[in-house]
């Protein structure tokens, strides 16, 4: 049953909930959020990306700060870019004489039919697990219930390695995905903020002292234990 978009998240949920259920509940539940380097450089890289405009490149029409919303998810957000790529005449003729295999879509104003393709923008280097690629499959998702159109791939642009990766829209991500995607509403729907797990990730998240995860979230434990830190480095 399709969600209502009263009911709608933030496609961004799904990546802040693969890092970490915490992070995730305290930004999404508490509008907590702290700003470190990278988030800021991140926040920079971002906004750059969407007020960029729209522009051709031979045949590929890109188009920025896309609004996306997919109700059988429950989500919506913005895309970085959506990337049009132009289908061959060869394709096209087959996409006349039979409708239903064809994956391209009319543009306003353009001939011939165009794929869309998600390109995803990041301001770090590609991560060993998938909490970045199901923020683009989810963005994949919105764009397919829009146009109607079946994607097999989309991009992430790592901007500290000036690398694209190309992510391969398998139905393992896809049910990923779409598992996240119901994980975020219960969680959301639940109220509960899950405890503090202590991890090595932990160092470089920018929510580590509104976590508190070395202090097992205990907010008077941190700040007694600051304390006693502080009363013995000026006694030493």
């Amino acid at each position: 049953m399709p969600y209502s978009e009263d009911e709608f998240l933030m496609i961004s949920g799904l990546q802040h909930l693969a890092f970490c259920p915490r992070q995730c509940a305290l930004i999404h539940m508490e509008q907590a959020w702290s700003e470190n380097v990278l988030t800021a450089l991140g926040e920079v890289m971002h906004e750059r990306v969407h007020t960029a405009g729209a522009e051709s490149r031979s045949d590929v029409r890109i188009v920025r700060g896309l609004k996306l919303k997919s109700a059988r998810l429950g989500l919506t957000g913005v895309a970085d870019v959506v990337e049009f790529h132009k289908v061959s005449p060869e394709t096209s003729d087959n996409c006349n004489a039979a409708p239903s295999v064809c994956q391209g879509v009319k543009l306003p104003k353009r001939s011939g039919l165009w794929v869309p393709y998600p390109v995803e923008y990041k301001h770090g280097k590609p991560k060993p697990d998938n909490c970045d690629a199901v923020q683009l499959c989810a963005q994949a998702i919105c764009l397919e219930e829009a146009f109607n159109v079946q994607l097999t791939s989309g991009a992430l642009f790592y901007g500290q390695s000036r690398q694209r990766v190309v992510v391969e829209l398998t139905p393992e991500l896809r049910r990923e995905t779409e598992s996240l995607a119901l994980q975020f509403h219960q969680l959301i729907s639940s109220g509960v903020i899950p405890p503090p797990v202590l991890q090595k990730r932990c160092q470089n998240c920018s929510m580590v002292d509104v976590c508190l995860p070395s202090a097992g979230g205990n907010v008077q434990q941190w700040v007694d234990s600051m304390v006693e830190k502080n009363l013995k480095e000026r006694i030493s």
